[in-house]
C-alpha cells in the first residue's frame, strides 16, 4: 500500500477514535486528547477540600486519547486529570459532557474547551486573570522601584485599581449568573462579606461589626450543595470559621458547631467535612480546655449512629478516647477522688477539701520535670495558702516507698499528699473498699479517670472543684491566680530560685549567641 494511503488510513482511524469517544462524552462523561501523549497511564484525581486524591486510572491510546466516566452530581465539584511527568490540569466535572483537547507541555495554558459551558467558563476566567496578570506586572515593577516618580506611581495605582475593579465586575457577572455555574459558586464562596454600616444607637461598633460578620459568614456559601467541598477554598473557608473567627472557648464553639452541622443536615458529604474538621481541630488543638468540644462533638453524633463513614475500629477508638477525656473537661466539676494518704491507712477525698482554690498536682518522684516545678508550687502555695489556696497532691508511683522517701527528704509536707499502693490495688481489696463506699472504682483508676500518660499534671479548681484550667505550668498557675483575683503578678522570678534564676538567664545568653 503506497504511503500516502497508509498515512490518510491512520489520520481516518484517529478521527474515527475521536469521534467515537465523542459520542462516548455525550453521556456525561470526560474525553481528552493531549498532544504529545501516546500510550500511557493517566489518572483522574478529585479535590477535597485542601488535598487532591487519586479517583481513577485510564491509558490514553497511541494518540493521546483518553476519556473517564462522569460522575453523579454528589460526586461532581472540581476534578484533575494527572498526566506523565507529572503535570496536570484542573476542570470543573459537571453533569454535562466534557471534551478537551491540549498538550503534553503545558496543559492547563494550552487547554482548548471543546464542549462543556461550565468549563468553557472557567478557563475563560483563568485566561482573563493571566492577561490582567502580565499587563499588572509593568505596573508592579514601577511601584517596586524606589525611583519612580510620584506621577507615575500615581499612574501604575491607578492602573492597578482599574483591574481590580476589572475582576470583580467579572467575578459578579459570574457568581450573580441565572446559570448557577459551579465555578460561579466557588468564586462567590471567596468573596467577603458586605458589612453594613453600624444602625444608630450602637456603643460598640466594633462588636456589632463582629458579631455580623460572624452570623453572615456563611452567606456566599451554598450550603446544599455538595460539590463545594471539592475544592481548597471550601477548606480553607471553615478552617478560618473555626480557628479564626470564632473565640477558642469550648462553649461557644460547641454551640456554633451545632448551629452550622444543623444546616448541614441534608448535604452529606460537607456535613461530613466539617464534622470531622471540628472534631480533629479540637482533640488535636494546643488551646487548653478544647478536649471538651471533642468529647461533646463525639456524644452527639459519633456514639449516636451519625456517622457512617468510618469503620467499626475507627469509630470505637474515637468514642473510647472521648470517654478518657470526659472526666477532666474544664467547666465541669472534676471527680471526687478519694485515695489514701502518707499513713496509707487515713483516706483523703478531693471534694472534703474547703478553699477558693485546689490545685490538684499529679507527680511522680522519678520525674525530672516534676522535680523542677515542685519548687516553685511550693513558693505559689507560700504565698497564696491565706488567700485561700490547698494543693491536693496525688503521687503517681506504683510503689509507696518511693513516694515517702522522696517527701520526707522535701519541704512539701503541708500539702495534702495521697498515693494508690499495689495493696489496695490487688482485686480482693479493691472490690471491699468500693462495696464499703471507702472510695470508688474511678479513684482507684486515677490514671485512666484523669488520663495520666505523663507528669506532672496540673487541674486548677474553684471552690466547688469545677475544673478551671488544666495541663498548665507552675508558673501558669500563679499568673492565673492573680489575674482571677484582679492582683498584679510579680513576675516569674518571684517564684523562682537563685539557682534556677541563674540557669534561666544563661540559657538566654546561650540561645542569644546562637542566634547572633
Amino acid at each position: 500500500m503506497p504511503d500516502y494511503l497508509n498515512e490518510k488510513k491512520a489520520k481516518l482511524l484517529c478521527l474515527f477514535a475521536f469521534s467515537s469517544l465523542s459520542l462516548f462524552a455525550q453521556k456525561n462523561n470526560v474525553l481528552v486528547k493531549i498532544d504529545g501523549l501516546g500510550a500511557d497511564t493517566v489518572y483522574l484525581a478529585n479535590y477535597y477540600g485542601s488535598k487532591l486524591f487519586y479517583n481513577d486510572t485510564t491509558v490514553a491510546n497511541s494518540e493521546g486519547v483518553f476519556s473517564f466516566e462522569g460522575k453523579e452530581f454528589d460526586e461532581c465539584g472540581k476534578y484533575a486529570i494527572v498526566l506523565p511527568g507529572p503535570v496536570y490540569f484542573d476542570f470543573m466535572m459537571v453533569n454535562e459532557p466534557m471534551e478537551f483537547h491540549t498538550t503534553l507541555n503545558n496543559p492547563q495554558s494550552d487547554m482548548e474547551v471543546l464542549e462543556s459551558k461550565e468549563n468553557m467558563v472557567f478557563y475563560d476566567y483563568l485566561k482573563f486573570i493571566n492577561v490582567l496578570r502580565k499587563e499588572r506586572y509593568v505596573h508592579d515593577q514601577v511601584l517596586n522601584d524606589s525611583t519612580s516618580s510620584k506621577e507615575k506611581v500615581e499612574l501604575a495605582k491607578d492602573a492597578i485599581n482599574k483591574m481590580t475593579d476589572r475582576v470583580r465586575l467579572k467575578q459578579l457577572e459570574l457568581t450573580e449568573n441565572p446559570k448557577e455555574y459551579l465555578f460561579g459558586k466557588y468564586l462567590k464562596m471567596m468573596t467577603e462579606i458586605d458589612i453594613p454600616d453600624t444602625p444608630e444607637g450602637v456603643e460598640d461598633k466594633d462588636l456589632w461589626t463582629y458579631m455580623y460578620y460572624r452570623n453572615h459568614f456563611w452567606d456566599n456559601v451554598d450550603l446544599n450543595d455538595p460539590r463545594l467541598v471539592r475544592d481548597a477554598s471550601f477548606h480553607n473557608l471553615i478552617d478560618r470559621y473555626w480557628n479564626k473567627i470564632l473565640p477558642p472557648d469550648p462553649d461557644t464553639l460547641f454551640v456554633e458547631a451545632n448551629k452550622l452541622l444543623k444546616q448541614l443536615e441534608g448535604n452529606y458529604h460537607m456535613f461530613k467535612y466539617c464534622l470531622h474538621h471540628m472534631t480533629f481541630e479540637s482533640e488535636s488543638s494546643q488551646v487548653m480546655c478544647m478536649d471538651k468540644v471533642f468529647v461533646k462533638l463525639v456524644a452527639q453524633y459519633y456514639a449516636t449512629g451519625r456517622v457512617d463513614w468510618i469503620n467499626e475500629e475507627q469509630l470505637s477508638k474515637i468514642i473510647e478516647r472521648a470517654g478518657e477525656l470526659r472526666n477532666t473537661m474544664c467547666g465541669e466539676v472534676m471527680h471526687n477522688v478519694t485515695l489514701p494518704g502518707l499513713d496509707t491507712h487515713k483516706w483523703q477525698s478531693l471534694h472534703d477539701i474547703e478553699s477558693k482554690y485546689t490545685l490538684v498536682v499529679i507527680w511522680e518522684s522519678t520525674c525530672g520535670h516534676c522535680k523542677k516545678e515542685l519548687p516553685i508550687l511550693q513558693r505559689i502555695y507560700e504565698e497564696w495558702k491565706v488567700k485561700g489556696l490547698e494543693i491536693y497532691a496525688i503521687g503517681n508511683d506504683f510503689e509507696t516507698k518511693p513516694w515517702k522517701e522522696y517527701l520526707e527528704e522535701t519541704d512539701y509536707t503541708d500539702w495534702i499528699h495521697v498515693s494508690d499502693n499495689p495493696e489496695i490495688n490487688a482485686q480482693d481489696s479493691a472490690m471491699a473498699l468500693i462495696q464499703s463506699g471507702v472510695t470508688d472504682l474511678l479513684s482507684l483508676n486515677f490514671r485512666t479517670t484523669y488520663d495520666v500518660f505523663s507528669t506532672p499534671k496540673l487541674f486548677l479548681l474553684d471552690e466547688n472543684k469545677t475544673i478551671l484550667a488544666k495541663q498548665i505550668s507552675a508558673l501558669q498557675v500563679a499568673e492565673m491566680l492573680y489575674r482571677r483575683e484582679g492582683l498584679d503578678f510579680p513576675g516569674e522570678n518571684f517564684f523562682l530560685s537563685d539557682e534556677e534564676i541563674e540557669k534561666r538567664r544563661k540559657k538566654i545568653e546561650k540561645e542569644e549567641k546562637n542566634g547572633g
